[in-house]
């Protein structure tokens, strides 16, 4: 490990009543990076996000946030707290309240659901709210009922609704997932955005036009093992990532 890895992995195992769901994965995904990970249905990749996220715990291996927190013996809740955010790929946003209020709810989170609602946000808060919204390209009407944001608007909102508690690591499932040309190039521009010399992206992505767009490097998983990893052109010329994957 480097001082400059957010997360790594090293002899993962994770078997479910015999099945082994992931087999021996090892990786460094370092800070200032987006990481895709890809491979066919059945690969592994939702698994080991719930790995890194604590929903699912493994059955040997190492998972490790910076050089020091084990995400292997934390709950999700604690893992979390700790800078590690997940988006799922249906869009998860309060659709009644307006675009500043999901925000505001966010970076209130984990005050306690009355303290929640009751608090008012500081000054820095204010603006950290004001600054995702424009970042998140959402700024045009910051009181727009959430409900009639178009699909990729409300994916957008639901990244800004993480990034308001300014996280180490982002877990992106399938974010381009049902989103015209457009919205999937403006999402491309705001993920690659995001990576920092103190935040990594990981993208899972069927769309590998959107992954050439986004990621610095990418992992194929088959059968839950790392089959290649490399620049999307070299896996894009691998035989074996072709057989499995790209050539279906």
């Amino acid at each position: 490990m480097t001082a400059s890895t957010a997360i790594y992995v090293d002899g993962l195992h994770v078997n479910f009543s015999g099945f082994a769901a992931i087999t021996n994965i090892s990786m460094e995904i370092p800070y200032g990076q987006v990481r895709a990970i890809i491979g066919p249905n059945g690969a592994g990749k939702t698994t080991l996000l719930d790995v890194i996220t604590g929903k699912t715990r493994p059955s040997s291996g190492e998972v490790f946030l910076d050089r020091s927190m084990d995400l292997a013996r934390c709950d999700e809740a604690s893992i979390a707290r700790h800078g590690i955010r997940r988006k799922f790929q249906k869009p998860s946003v309060f659709e009644a309240l307006s675009i500043s209020q999901n925000l505001e709810l966010a970076i209130r989170r984990g005050r306690g659901y009355g303290a929640m609602l009751r608090s008012w946000l500081t000054g820095a808060e204010r603006e950290q709210v004001d600054a995702v919204i424009h970042r998140i390209g959402l700024d045009t009407d910051p009181g727009q009922r959430a409900g009639t944001l178009s699909h990729g608007q409300k994916q957008w909102l639901e990244i800004g609704m993480m990034l308001v508690a300014d996280p180490k690591v982002l877990l992106l499932d399938e974010p381009v997932a049902g989103m015209s040309d457009h919205e999937t190039a403006r999402t491309a521009e705001l993920i690659r955005s995001l990576k920092s010399d103190q935040r990594a992206v990981v993208v899972i992505e069927h769309d590998m036009e959107f992954v050439d767009r986004v990621a610095d490097l990418v992992t194929v998983l088959h059968e839950g093992r790392v089959l290649g990893e490399g620049s999307m052109d070299s896996m894009r010329s691998d035989p074996r990532v072709i057989q499995v994957y790209l050539g279906r």
